[in-house]
């Protein structure tokens, strides 16, 4: 497969395991999180979460990319990409726990093992490729910033 093909359908299948996740995300104005929870007085605004997250994706596909290209015959490899799958499951399941089974300490619960699986994820793709672990920065960074906001959601709505 060329480069140019394996960087698209690396991204698509991260863009698609994001758009998997929202069937679970209500519509701005609508339902449990949005009349029901208390939330902090930092919480995002709405209409910040698509544009991020389809970022966030994007990046994770471009880093995908940059590990397979290396070669699926090497361990370290195998062992990555098996460690970025469990991640994106993990980021898929979070938005169920969360928004599906309105659940917030399920949600926290999820959310703490899938930060640790970005951070396995990031030292796996480290191995292979500087530049694959890089782009994965920022999607940690964002996920730190979930897990607090969903710990502090979790706490205001005992």
């Amino acid at each position: 497969m060329n480069n140019a093909i394996l960087l698209v359908v690396c991204i698509g299948l991260c863009l698609l395991v994001g758009f998997a996740g929202s069937v679970f995300t209500p519509e701005p104005g609508s339902g449990w999180y949005y009349s029901v929870l208390n939330k902090p007085s930092w919480n995002p605004p709405s209409w910040l979460f698509a544009p991020v997250w389809t970022i966030l994706f994007v990046l994770m596909g471009v880093a995908l990319s940059q590990v397979v290209k290396e070669g699926l015959d090497r361990p370290v490899v195998i062992a990555a990409l098996i460690v970025f799958a469990v991640q994106l499951y993990l980021n898929f399941a979070w938005s169920a726990m969360f928004f599906g089974l309105q659940s917030p300490f399920w949600g926290y619960l999820e959310i703490v093992g899938l930060w640790l699986a970005i951070v396995l994820t990031i030292v796996l793709f480290s191995a292979v490729s500087q530049s694959a672990a890089f782009l994965l920065v920022p999607y940690l960074l964002w996920v730190s910033f979930a897990a607090y906001l969903n710990f502090t959601i979790m706490r205001l709505n005992p």
